[in-house]
């Protein structure tokens, strides 16, 4: 009895993991996949297929068109395959171009101009960053969101607060010229600014002063890794006058849809440049175990609507990822298509063929960096009993 309870409970977490993950990454496949889907039927290229995942096919069908829409037995990613592909990765096929008869070759992917292929390598990235604005701004528009003053109400002994000369009852009013909203703008600000020389503009006694500091790095152990974090020293304000619940309309929603998108684009930028310069650690990197772990903590712990937010995050990791310039990856293509733009003619295919295997060795690389990474996290999370 012990061991099917053991083997319950077992199977209880592996579920809560997985299924929330394959909710997640799904929903982001789905819609980046899409853009590239119906932007390519827009400008009239056919679609031999789209599907959810890759490997052997799991269930599918085909639709009036000839598309096969299909889930497939590996769900981690996706592709919309066009005529005139090799693969799910429009690598181009030369042998069945050249077999293609005149009507299928009018429709197929390689034949059409530069700026149509663009328009359909850049539509799966972009369609990811419009998920994301529009998870971001739905959220805020269907529930509002609690804001708190930007008041200090005490500062740390011995903190970088207080070295800068911040005092109870300052409020923050920008930071580095932007300005600061409420609290949370300037957590998130100070966060990611660790060891960052930072301009503050503050309230004191109705006058305005500019205050100069450092937040101190503190490491944080989270699910991603080792994370270095700024810290001022510093408490928010415990006055309930200085908490409220902010309704926006549609149009503010938007815009906050949009800066919410923003600042995860310029957090993942900052963590690329740190991590350039050594100031950040590698091990930050995650792969498809470290997406499940988090997925399932996150539907645990605050369940659909945090998977949501997930969803929004991710979307705009993976938008930005495909914008790489790797072949392989979307923006590969678009580096091969500008190089075509200022050449006046493709590259040769023996050189876009080469650029496609580094392409996939730098994707498996990294693919098995962030596994290992996810491995090792697993590890200590377990040997913490967490």
């Amino acid at each position: 009895m012990d061991l099917l309870n053991v083997v319950g409970g077992a199977t209880t977490n592996l579920l809560g993991y997985i299924v929330p993950f394959l909710f997640v990454l799904t929903v982001v496949v789905f819609i980046h996949e899409m853009g590239h889907f119906l932007v390519g039927r827009w400008c009239g290229v056919g679609v031999t297929s789209f599907s959810i995942g890759f490997g052997p096919e799991l269930i599918g069908f085909n639709d009036r068109r000839g598309t096969r829409w299909k889930i497939s037995a590996i769900p981690l990613g996706g592709y919309v395959k066009f005529v005139g592909d090799m693969n799910g990765a429009s690598v181009p096929d030369p042998d069945a171009m050249a077999r293609m008869n005149p009507a299928d070759h009018a429709i197929s992917f390689h034949a059409q101009n530069v700026w149509k292929r663009v328009a359909i390598v850049a539509a799966g990235p972009i369609a990811n960053f419009l998920l994301a604005i529009a998870v971001f701004a739905g959220a805020v528009y269907a529930t509002g969101r609690y804001e708190v003053a930007p008041r200090v109400s005490a500062v740390q002994a011995g903190s970088a607060a207080e070295r800068a000369g911040f005092q109870a009852g300052d409020v923050v009013l920008t930071i580095n010229g932007s300005a600061v909203r409420n609290f949370a703008d300037m957590q998130r600000t100070v966060s990611g600014a660790a060891g960052d020389r930072l301009d503050f503009t503050v309230e004191r006694g109705g006058v305005t002063t500019p205050l100069t500091a450092t937040p101190d790095v503190y490491e944080d152990k989270t699910p991603f890794g080792t994370q270095r974090i700024g810290r001022l020293g510093i408490q928010g304000p415990r006055d309930a006058a200085d908490v409220k619940l902010v309704r926006y309309d549609a149009l503010d929603s938007l815009k906050i849809g949009v800066t919410e998108t923003y600042f995860v684009v310029d957090r993942t930028f900052s963590y690329i440049g740190k991590l350039i310069t050594g100031r950040e650690s590698a091990d930050q990197l995650s792969g498809p175990m470290g997406i499940a772990r988090v997925s399932g903590q996150a539907a645990k712990v605050g369940g659909i609507g945090a998977l949501v937010g997930l969803i929004a995050v991710l979307s705009v990791s993976i938008g930005l990822i495909n914008l790489f310039p790797v072949p392989m990856l979307d923006g590969g293509h678009l580096m091969f298509y500008a190089v075509e733009i200022v050449r006046g003619r493709p590259l040769s295919e023996r050189a876009q063929e080469i650029g496609f295997r580094i392409g996939l060795a730098l994707v498996l690389m990294l693919m098995l960096f962030a596994t290992w990474n996810d491995i090792l996290h697993i590890g200590a999370a377990f040997n913490r009993g967490t």
